[in-house]
């Protein structure tokens, strides 16, 4: 049996080190989920070392889609702008507008991990766009999206703040569009149209009592 095994890294492994962050990056996470990561990503090349296995690890930067959490951020915002717009509620609360993420699609994500699984040799790869924007960024073409204005229904709490925070996450995916042929297509303002555009969908089958239908 030709068994190949894929681990889902993250980026959060980097952390506090600096962008961008390639495959040569060093590790410094700032979070426990980040820390485990970093275990796993170890782990899957020590078996891959140790016993000759196809084991690789996908570093996936950011990767979003209407599927997305309702408490991740991006989602958080899709979701309050479509409901704001729907008058069902007034306000969305947010932490560090200033924090940069590198946001891409995740059905082509999902496709450059089948990529990996398809390579002759297994390695390990970033997945990201290159493509920084801040939190503040995303609620800009968020809301402007559904025709309102971001700085009158955004409000800061400071309880969603981190502890300790992954000030700037910008991935270099050189050796995946060299070895793999794989770019994205979807950046981040695109992204953010796509899930605002969903989530509004949702909330009119809700209000409408329709059988509510996510798409990618």
């Amino acid at each position: 049996m030709d068994t190949r095994i894929y681990q889902a890294s993250s980026s959060e492994m980097f952390g506090s080190t600096p962008p961008p962050q390639n495959e040569g990056t060093p590790f410094h996470p700032r979070s426990p989920y980040g820390a485990a990561k970093v275990f796993a990503y170890w782990a899957t090349v020590n078996y891959r070392e140790a016993y000759d296995m196809f084991a690789v690890n996908g570093i996936l930067f950011n990767h979003e889609s209407p599927r997305r959490g309702e408490t991740f951020v991006t989602r958080k915002i899709t979701r309050a702008v479509a409901r704001i717009k729907a008058g069902l509620q007034e306000h969305l609360y947010l932490g560090n507008l200033d924090a940069v993420r590198d946001w891409g699609y995740a059905p082509e994500y999902v496709e450059a991990m089948w990529r990996m699984l398809q390579h002759d040799e297994p390695t390990d790869y970033v997945v990201a766009t290159g493509v920084p924007a801040t939190v503040r960024q995303f609620t800009e073409t968020a809301f402007a999206h559904a025709g309102l204005d971001w700085n009158t229904h955004v409000r800061y709490d400071a309880k969603y703040e981190r502890p300790s925070e992954v000030d700037a996450l910008i991935g270099d995916a050189s050796k995946a569009r060299e070895l793999l042929g794989w770019k994205p297509a979807v950046l981040v303002e695109e992204l953010a149209r796509i899930m605002v555009d969903a989530d509004v969908r949702q909330v009119e089958d809700q209000l409408a009592g329709a059988t509510v239908r996510i798409d990618r």
